[in-house]
């Protein structure tokens, strides 16, 4: 029997309207999404959330009009309510639209962006139950997928027609805890370098890594996770993280070739690598530099100490192909209640079917 829908949760769209759009595509040989890429993505995926009830959607003001003006000509008969939050074109702009939609009851949200982005909103809401949308460089944690499924996935969630528990995971996050200072978390990877500078954009280079600590070990990936990936393999279902030591040339070690970026190779020496056991802590010491998910974050002063963890209490990933397949199972797609397709009319006066 189809399960009826309560329609009373939003979904949330978050947008950077800077991922895959940064330094590395001068310094790699990464692709750049345009403003009308994301937009037309935006677009396609509320279509997919209001197709399956969704019938409120809280989208973002910012700069570049990315969500807001992807629905402004859509006719969907769904609420769009414009969130207006403070811009001060720094990641507390991400963090203020998160909080402001989590305080508004969202279901659901449905992120667009790089790890970078999903881990700003890891932080502004710890368990935040979200569709990871790649858009970004290196992406570990988000994931290249339809937008059209992709805010189907989260319109299901959201109105209760697909429970969470049933169609998403608990990521797992780097625990990071500064020695007299707030923490911090990585989503995929915690690297220490030394010799390094805060606000560097440049792809990290081997001789400057110390230190890694992963929560996710992908082999198939570009940047940091496939360091990890290529010696001791742990995936997002996997409960464990990855401990990785280097060295530097004088010292030896064992040479590894990884992607750190699109197109760019590099050498590394590696002193051991192995698995780490969840909530096994790891400590490092300063003078260094903390970077998480690919971004140089923190600076520890020469003898302040940090200690990471791996731990599976980070969002809830809503995993499309599953939402979809509960809904098949469930016969959700049957008989819903007639919504306008805006496409239809055109449809007709181009001679389709």
């Amino acid at each position: 029997m189809q399960p009826k829908s309560n329609a009373t949760a939003p979904v949330g769209i978050i947008v950077n309207p800077m991922s895959g759009r940064d330094f590395r595509r001068l310094a790699a040989r990464a692709d750049t999404v345009t403003h009308e890429s994301k937009r037309n993505q935006i677009a396609r995926a509320v279509v997919g959330a209001v197709a399956v009830g969704a019938k409120h959607l809280l989208i973002p003001a910012e700069p570049r009009r990315l969500a807001t003006g992807a629905v402004e000509n859509l006719d969907l008969g769904a609420e769009f309510e414009i969130i207006e939050t403070p811009i001060r074109h720094r990641a507390s702009d991400t963090v203020a639209a998160v909080e402001a939609m989590r305080a508004r009851g969202v279901g659901a949200l449905l992120v667009l962006g790089g790890d970078g982005t999903h881990r700003i909103v890891t932080k502004a809401w710890q368990d935040a139950p979200m569709v990871a949308v790649s858009t970004g460089t290196n992406n570990v944690f988000p994931t290249m997928q339809e937008p059209t499924l992709a805010g189907m996935a989260a319109g299901l969630v959201a109105t209760g027609l697909a429970p969470l528990e049933a169609v998403a995971q608990r990521a797992k996050r780097v625990h990071v805890e500064i020695e007299g200072e707030t923490p911090d978390l990585a989503l995929v990877d915690a690297v220490v370098l030394v010799g390094d500078r805060l606000g560097n954009f440049a792809p990290f280079s081997g001789e400057h890594m110390r230190r890694l600590v992963l929560a996710r070990a992908e082999p198939a990936s570009v940047g940091i996770s496939p360091i990890g990936g290529l010696l001791v393999p742990s995936g997002a279902a996997d409960d464990t993280g990855v401990l990785v030591d280097f060295c530097t040339h004088a010292e030896g070690g064992r040479l590894l070739r990884a992607p750190f970026a699109p197109g760019l190779m590099r050498t590394i020496h590696v002193r051991s690598a192995r698995a780490l056991d969840l909530n096994e802590p790891v400590t490092v010491e300063g003078p260094a530099i903390l970077a998480f998910d690919g971004d140089r974050e923190r600076e520890l002063a020469p003898g302040q100490t940090a200690q990471l963890s791996v731990r599976r209490d980070g969002p809830w990933v809503i995993d499309t192909p599953r939402a979809l397949a509960h809904a098949a199972e469930q016969g959700t797609m049957l008989d819903l209640d007639h919504w306008v397709d805006p496409y239809d009319g055109v449809a007709n006066n181009m001679g389709c079917c």
